[in-house]
């Protein structure tokens, strides 16, 4: 049987999902505690591989097993128990056998924070950036980038994939307060480092030192050395995994804690 894992991390302490030659990963971690919850060896599957740093509000992994398992509260509480705490399993719940965490997405949505002042409270969630920005021409260059499917300039250079296309259902800045700044970011799919490059070079919009136009030379380039700086991984957040309605059907009778 099949099953899908709803949880979150706080990613400052590992090397990201997917498991490195240093470090210790996110996947790893959650297998370590599912194997020794099962009393035996458990893969999972990601819907996506998020960087080192990169934070989780929302993800989905999928395992099998050959039993049915106890879907309860006490299974999550048992298995949360097992994790560290900067890990939550928020839900488990079955799925068809052919549903699959990262194929069956069909979006990733992710937020980028940055703030002027430095907050001890904040510390490794959100990017400290003082200079003052023009979130109105960011935004404009939002709506510009719309218009294109095509993300190389924003993709690291030895990103192995078969194309550089990307459907983007919406991307813009809001404004929180003062101090506070928020990208927002859907997307059927994202390129290795794409969004942290994007709010890397919209930074220099911002700061008036790149206008519109400039923004999408930049794209129609296709070439990572014509775009800015990718921005530290501590700001960026993975919010929301979206799957047809049949694929999580299941999820309001699964265990939750």
């Amino acid at each position: 049987m099949r099953y899908f894992i709803e949880l979150s991390y706080r990613g400052t302490a590992y090397c990201g999902w997917q498991p490195q030659t240093v470090g210790v990963s996110i996947q790893a971690t959650l297998e370590a505690a599912l194997s020794q919850r099962l009393g035996k060896r458990v893969y999972v599957v990601g819907s996506g591989r998020t960087d080192a740093g990169v934070h989780a509000r929302q993800q989905f992994a999928h395992f099998d097993t050959n039993e049915p398992l106890n879907l309860s509260e006490a299974f999550i509480y048992s298995l949360n128990c097992l994790l560290p705490e900067d890990i939550a399993i928020r839900a488990i719940f079955p799925v068809q056998e052919t549903d699959h965490a990262r194929f069956s997405a069909v979006f990733r949505y992710y937020q980028y924070h940055i703030s002027r002042q430095k907050d001890v409270f904040t510390h490794g969630l959100s990017y400290h950036f003082r200079p003052w920005l023009n979130e109105t021409l960011m935004n404009e260059a939002c709506q510009g980038m719309l218009n294109y499917t095509n993300f190389q300039s924003f993709s690291k250079a030895r990103a192995n994939v078969n194309h550089f296309h990307c459907r983007l259902d919406f991307a813009y800045w809001e404004r929180i307060n003062e101090d506070c700044l928020t990208f927002h970011i859907r997307a059927d799919r994202f390129l290795w480092g794409m969004v942290r490059t994007i709010v890397g070079t919209m930074l220099e919009i911002g700061q008036e030192r790149m206008d519109c136009h400039q923004f999408e030379q930049i794209i129609q380039a296709k070439d990572r050395n014509a775009a800015g700086r990718a921005v530290p991984a501590n700001g960026l957040y993975l919010v929301e995994v979206g799957y047809p309605e049949e694929v999580i059907t299941g999820r309001e009778n699964g265990a939750r804690p």
